[in-house]
């Protein structure tokens, strides 16, 4: 394998050139962040050929070919390969989004892959979510009623009360959102971000749910609230094209209006 060399003001190592198959005639190269905790060695970026007449039209795709074919140690997550789990979550040429539906197509030259940005990384392109999912489980994302369900029934809603529960439920909890937010970069030991706080919102906004006002009294706070300051980047990088800024607005709106 040869090498390849970092710009001079990199601080991560040069890495190894994986070659694809003799004769491979459609061939892009991936770049890939690389770190293991096992390893006393810096970050480094190796570099994949892969021949995309054998390999699938997305990002995901091709990470799973490289996994199978010329590096079984590179660690990343996945799972349902549909954008429904959310797993596969990372920064893809420069934009945080899932793997699984980032066509390789819409990246021009060499695919840059790095673990979603500003979170300890576990091992290569898989973050340390532990305080991510910790704020999520402060919010309470379940359903909290005083009154028990209809016997053999459901909680009824009107179709304009289910209606505010769009573009908030169908959020996988990528957290590409929040690590694309730089009031979460600095302050994500008390700031929310803009993924739990969509999450509060769905529930804030739940006209089953009969809990508004203590949701509302937890989430009256300066930083785990108001540190949003609607840079809106977690608009512009949702995979699912949901809008957590306005479901950040929508809190704010409630807590001015009570």
């Amino acid at each position: 394998m040869a090498e390849f060399t970092l710009p001079a003001n990199s601080k991560m190592s040069s890495g190894a050139y994986h070659k694809a198959p003799g004769g491979s005639s459609n061939v892009r190269v991936f770049q890939i962040y690389r770190w293991s905790p096992d390893d006393d060695e810096n970050p480094r970026l190796d570099k994949f050929e892969v021949d995309l007449d054998d390999c699938g039209p997305m990002v995901l795709d091709a990470l799973i070919k490289i996994k199978s074919e010329q590096d079984s140690s590179l660690t990343f997550r996945r799972s349902c390969r549909e954008g429904i789990c959310g797993s596969c979550s990372m920064n893809i040429d420069g934009t945080n989004t899932l793997a699984c539906l980032k066509s390789i197509d819409e990246v021009k030259g060499e695919v840059k892959i790095f673990p979603l940005p500003h979170m300890p990384v576990v091992k290569d392109l898989v973050p340390d979510l532990s305080n991510a999912y910790r704020q999520l489980a402060s919010i309470e994302p379940w359903l909290k009623s005083d009154k028990d369900a209809p016997e053999g029934g459901e909680r009824l809603q009107s179709p304009d009360e289910r209606e505010k529960l769009d573009g908030l439920w169908e959020c996988v909890l990528c957290f590409s959102c929040s690590t694309a937010c730089p009031s979460y970069w600095w302050n994500s030991d008390e700031y929310l971000g803009p993924a739990v706080l969509l999450q509060a919102y769905r529930w804030v906004a739940d006209s089953r749910d009969d809990s508004t006002d203590e949701r509302l009294d937890a989430l009256d706070d300066s930083f785990a609230l108001y540190r949003c300051h609607t840079i809106m980047n977690c608009a512009k990088t949702c995979p699912k094209g949901l809008n957590p800024g306005k479901a950040i607005a929508g809190i704010k709106s409630e807590l001015a209006s009570r």
